[in-house]
């Protein structure tokens, strides 16, 4: 009678589903798409904004040893429109299939994209994600490469550098080159490329024609500034995270100034060295990661700066010291994730670029050996059926069927159970005041019981 019920109510729930599939949702999916369509044919290619940006505070003082540099305080916003701030800065473009923005030559910040498969709502004409936005703007998120010097007096490129670029707009396959030269002899090359997704590549290449050898540091960071607002769910985590000598951490935003070591003027931080591995900020949906040379040693850090009344998070590492002789050059190449979380997307990259646990991103749970193959399970059956709540249904009844021999012998022992039930009150009655006879009268009906379960 219960798989009789359970079976009734799956096919009338699966029945109520592909009727709401078929004459309500059907309709609205190809009319959301051919308003889209239309749109997309509408847009316009971004092109680079005129030069002219207001300043921006520096870095700081490049310290000998041993730590990133920490990003300025971003001053405030003195245009409250985001593409204002943005057009009022030199720019080299990105015009690629996923992503839309720009990367500020100032400074070498890549700071303004856009994701241009994902809205903001659901509706077609939806505004798109803006993922990296500007020093200047509201909440400035951005990410930077660049080196440290480990010799007093060496200048390198900082926030306020003029880069020069070879081309106006950057796109898969057509990478850019940014140039700037020291004056005292060291001539830095940053090639940035972009592949149809949302991996940059960044490597910089240093020339040394001075009068003596130099040190420096490779670092890359990202800064976030503002708390993001989050869910809240234990079961998902929203903050800083990496992979650090091939273990996942996940940290909370107010677990870095609550548990970090406090540095000079109210600044907590969270060290650790590794080699290889990943450092970023998760949302939801949404990664940004930097990803070094898998096979590098490098000195890590979670910031959280609470100098001012919008705390700023920083995520960055340091790489080890290069010696640049006299007539020489050194070239280093990392790379930047900036995108949505598509597993299969994330998968490829942890493959093919040997980049350890990045499918971790996305936070699996503790049973991340089931949920993830659940997962693929329910997108295939997705695309096969295009609804997931019937892709839920159907994988909920193969669950059963693959289980149905364990239940059909737990509710055939039930069965035999019940029939057993009065039979076994009876000898309870008859030998109420002998325990030793009841359970031996006991242990013959169950041995009767099981030389002939089919009674």
């Amino acid at each position: 009678m219960d798989q009789r019920n359970l079976l009734l109510a799956v096919v009338l729930s699966v029945s109520i589903l592909l009727i709401w599939q078929v004459v309500f949702e059907q309709p609205k999916i190809e009319k959301e798409l051919a308003a889209r369509t239309e749109a997309e044919q509408q847009s316009t290619t971004t092109m680079p904004p005129k030069a002219g940006a207001p300043p921006v505070p520096s870095t700081g003082a490049q310290v000998p040893r041993p730590s990133a540099p920490v990003a300025g305080k971003p001053a405030a916003p003195k245009v409250p429109v985001r593409r204002s701030v943005v057009g009022a800065s030199a720019r080299v473009g990105l015009n690629a299939p996923r992503l839309q923005g720009s990367i500020r030559l100032k400074g070498g910040l890549i700071d303004d994209l856009i994701l241009s498969d994902y809205g903001e709502t659901t509706a077609p004409d939806s505004a798109r994600i803006n993922l990296l936005s500007p020093v200047g703007a509201p909440a400035p998120y951005y990410a930077q490469f660049g080196w440290v010097a480990g010799d007093a007096g060496v200048a390198v490129p900082d926030d306020n550098t003029p880069w020069v670029a070879d081309k106006r707009t950057l796109s898969p396959g057509k990478p850019v080159t940014l140039r700037w030269d020291n004056g005292k002899g060291l001539r830095f090359t940053r090639v940035v490329a972009l592949d149809d997704n949302y991996v940059f590549t960044i490597t910089q290449r240093v020339e040394n024609n001075g009068a003596q050898s130099v040190t420096l540091y490779p670092f890359g960071m990202i800064s976030r500034s503002g708390t993001p607002d989050t869910l809240g769910f234990f079961i998902l985590h929203e903050g800083p995270l990496g992979v650090f000598n091939d273990v996942l951490e996940e940290i909370d935003y107010e677990d870095i100034g609550d548990n970090g070591q406090e540095g000079p003027a109210k600044i907590f931080s969270i060290k650790q060295s590794t080699r290889g591995g990943w450092i970023g900020f998760t949302d939801k949906y949404w990664l940004t990661a930097l990803i070094p040379d898998q096979k590098a040693q490098l000195d890590v850090r979670f910031l959280d700066d609470r100098t001012r009344k919008t705390e700023r998070y920083q995520v960055d590492y340091l790489g080890t010291v290069r010696t640049i002789g006299q007539g020489t050059a050194i070239e280093v190449s990392n790379r930047l994730f900036a995108g949505a979380k598509e597993v299969r997307l994330l998968d490829d990259y942890a493959e093919n670029l040997g980049i350890a646990r990045f499918d971790r991103a996305v936070d699996w749970g503790w049973f991340y050996f089931l949920t993830k193959p659940i997962f693929y399970v329910l997108e295939y059956f997705n695309g096969v059926i295009g609804n997931f709540g019937l892709a839920i249904l159907l994988l909920t009844v193969l669950i059963k069927l693959a289980f149905f021999p364990l239940a059909n012998k737990s509710y055939r022992a039930m069965s035999r159970l019940k029939k057993l039930q009065p039979k076994m009150v009876e000898i309870k009655e008859r030998y109420e005041g002998d325990k030793a006879k009841q359970n031996e009268a006991m242990m013959r009906l169950y041995k009767a019981e099981n030389a002939n379960p089919m009674s």
